[in-house]
């Protein structure tokens, strides 16, 4: 019984401060150079113009390009936005090594 009241308050504990530290990093962001600022103003303008396309009237070659051009500009935002993005996957397997480990 002690056990699993351990468990709880450990878990707890590790989500409360878990939560803390995202809205800490979430604050942070990194200083972009010009160069990066224009890139992001490209990338930005150009996704504008893809969502202003009339799709009805591509074949299904030309929207599978422009879906796979949105996804590689989208990673390449992510990626000059900086910052540690954790998945679902990836904290419940954390709890559940912390879990085994206590």
């Amino acid at each position: 019984m002690k056990k699993k009241q351990y468990l709880i308050a450990t878990t707890l504990i590790f989500l409360l401060s878990f939560s803390s530290v995202i809205a800490k990093e979430k604050n942070n962001k990194p200083v972009l150079t010009e160069t990066q600022k224009a890139r992001i103003e490209v990338i930005t303008k150009r996704i504008e113009e893809i969502k202003n396309i009339d799709r009805s009237q591509l074949n299904s070659k030309e929207r599978k390009n422009l879906r796979n051009e949105l996804i590689e500009m989208k990673k390449e935002l992510k990626v000059t936005n900086g910052g540690v993005y954790l998945s679902v996957g990836a904290i419940i397997i954390i709890l559940l090594v912390l879990i085994l480990l206590l």
